[in-house]
């Protein structure tokens, strides 16, 4: 299964490329490949760039395909799944947690369904901490030809499985911390 790693947002709330913005010395981006690449389901990491930072995060070493579509996370999707089956996370989750990243995976293989998808009780999809199998990318395309470039609705308008995330251990919630903002950082700083 590949790790997809969506690295191709302009980071407007945050005032720069924070992907690449430095932690304690290292790339924000390399917290998440870092966590992704410990979970023992994962045979290979993919950055999923804009042709913007494409050049700049080709020097973390890590093999980088560039979305062209430029729609958004489904674009990024999209462009993961032309390379097989992905678990697709976004680069600004530096938190990730390797057995809850295995669990999906696993849930997903076991299911038989096109995706598996984290869903808090109130509906609430997390699209980019999920797994995707190849034949999503069909589903994808098709709403991409009709202008409809909404992640959250191609999963629920499709028969996938869902991961109940309230009945999960609550410390695999830290999976889903994610970085908008240049204060959203202190909570990594202090580790």
């Amino acid at each position: 299964m590949i790790g997809a790693v969506l690295a191709g947002g302009r980071g407007r709330r945050f005032g720069d490329d924070k992907l690449l913005y430095k932690i304690n010395g290292k790339p924000l981006v390399l917290y998440t490949i870092e966590n992704l690449e410990m979970a023992k389901t994962i045979d290979e990491i993919v950055l999923i760039a804009s042709k913007d930072n494409a050049e700049r995060l080709r020097k973390l070493g890590y093999r980088v395909v560039v979305d062209e579509l430029l729609i958004g996370p489904m674009g990024g999707v999209y462009t993961a799944l032309s390379l097989g089956d992905a678990f697709v996370v976004a680069g600004d989750m530096p938190l990730i947690v390797p057995e809850f990243v295995d669990f999906i995976v696993s849930n997903f293989k076991k299911s038989g369904k096109i995706a598996c998808v984290p869903r808090w009780e109130n509906g609430y999809l997390e699209p980019l901490h999920a797994a995707y199998s190849r034949a999503f990318r069909e589903v994808l395309e098709e709403r991409i030809k009709d202008g409809n470039y909404a992640l959250n609705r191609a999963i629920r308008e499709t028969d996938v499985c869902y991961i109940p995330i309230e009945s999960l251990p609550e410390e695999w919630r830290e999976s889903f911390f994610n970085v908008n903002t240049r204060e959203d950082l202190r909570r990594l700083q202090k580790g």
